[in-house]
């Protein structure tokens, strides 16, 4: 074992199969797959799983066979130029192990002059020793010699494996970024700049940007129409948004008596009145506004591309409809969604607890990502009718005095 060539190469080739499988890829699909989803297939298709023998699982087994004993210099033989045969016994450990077999045919970077020998025959390891009159004992300690060995040489090759898998994470999110961005200067397309918003320059800056069992899952699929180009609204002006929205809770701190009998539409009129101030409109005079469905919303082409709901808390059931009325709401990629979860009357503590349980359980929730916010969360999620499409959910709590 561990002698058929060098891992290195091995790992190098699967490296540039992977690689070479995003390059194939036909322009449209590069184009409409969630590149996420079809970075997590690569990554999950290509890495490779070290190998764990399952030693309580091991079992052994005896039959006789013959051995040659012309060498044996404590039997007299007049001939040892040839083969001399005795009935034996041969003592075989059977060892289960989850993993890649190939991992047992590769040199590591780290090896030993002298190669354990071994019988990789499925996902079982075979270890087999022979004898004549041998003793349980010796076959002991001929094993735990032997399987000591396999360890030290098993713990080389998950070094470079653990390495190989780590670099293949990096190395697929760019490859698939870069043939993005190539398909799509070829097109002539200004898609992915997002959607742009201008800060007003008259208005002193006060808020600052916050800082930013292994399975082989199915490949994702793509729509096959032509792709189009889509405005989105970039993750600086998304931030600073709900920077903007989660600085009016010191308002409310500062002035709960103003707000102790306001209902969910004029707390939401003072959020507007807030964004208003630090953005320009683009298509209107408001970049952000009230259509009589949704709070707060931006609107590009027809298109919403920024919806944020304000909600009293009244549950999980409440949440939970909620996040399906924003589904309801988005047709386009990226899009960036928040929900202002207003507390009154109630322990926050409690139902910030609650938060990521209830968006978790929902069936559209994907992962959860980093939100630098003692009250908020940040989720994503896909949309309702397409699993390719992606959107981020914020959800930021507030106390609101009553």
């Amino acid at each position: 074992m561990f002698s058929e060539g060098k891992l290195s190469t091995f790992l190098e080739d699967r490296k540039y199969q992977a690689l070479r499988e995003i390059q194939l890829q036909d322009a449209n699909y590069i184009l409409n797959v969630n590149p996420s989803d079809f970075c997590k297939y690569i990554v999950e298709k290509y890495s490779l799983e070290s190998i764990v023998l399952l030693e309580t699982k091991i079992t052994v087994d005896q039959t006789e066979v013959s051995i040659d004993v012309r060498n044996d210099p404590n039997r007299l033989l007049f001939d040892r130029s040839r083969p001399f045969y005795v009935t034996g016994t041969r003592v075989t450990y059977f060892i289960p192990f989850e993993g890649n077999h190939n991992l047992f045919r590769y040199q590591a970077s780290t090896y030993s002059l002298n190669p354990p020998e071994g019988i990789v025959n499925g996902q079982i390891l075979e270890l087999s020793f022979d004898g004549v009159n041998i003793t349980p004992e010796q076959i002991k300690k001929d094993f735990d010699r032997r399987l000591a060995d396999i360890k030290s040489s098993l713990g080389w090759v998950s070094n470079d494996v653990r390495h190989f898998n780590e670099q293949l994470l990096h190395l697929i999110e760019e490859q698939i970024k870069n043939r993005r961005q190539k398909l799509l200067r070829d097109k002539g397309l200004v898609a992915e700049l997002g959607f742009p918003m201008k800060q007003r320059e008259d208005v002193p800056t006060t808020y600052a940007v916050p800082e930013i069992k292994r399975k082989i899952i199915p490949k994702p699929v793509a729509s096959t129409e032509p792709f189009k180009p889509e405005p989105t609204l970039t993750i600086e002006d998304y931030d600073h948004i709900l920077t903007v929205i989660n600085n009016m809770t010191l308002v409310m701190e500062r002035s709960p008596k103003a707000f102790q009998s306001m209902q969910e539409e004029d707390i939401r009129n003072h959020f507007l009145v807030q964004l208003n101030g630090q953005y320009e409109g683009q298509a209107t005079g408001e970049t952000f506004n009230y259509d009589g469905k949704t709070d707060i919303l931006i609107r590009n082409q027809g298109r919403n591309i920024f919806i944020a709901e304000c909600k009293f808390w009244k549950g999980a059931e409440a949440l939970s409809e909620t996040i399906n009325q924003i589904l309801n709401y988005l047709s386009w990629r990226d899009t960036k969604t928040a929900i202002l979860l207003f507390n009154r009357n109630k322990n926050l503590s409690a139902v910030l607890a609650q938060i990521p349980n209830i968006v978790k359980s929902h069936p559209n929730f994907k992962s959860q990502t980093e939100f630098k916010s003692e009250t908020g969360f940040r989720f994503v999620l896909h949309h309702k009718n397409d699993k390719n499409r992606d959107l981020l959910l914020t959800i930021i709590a507030f106390d609101v005095p009553a």
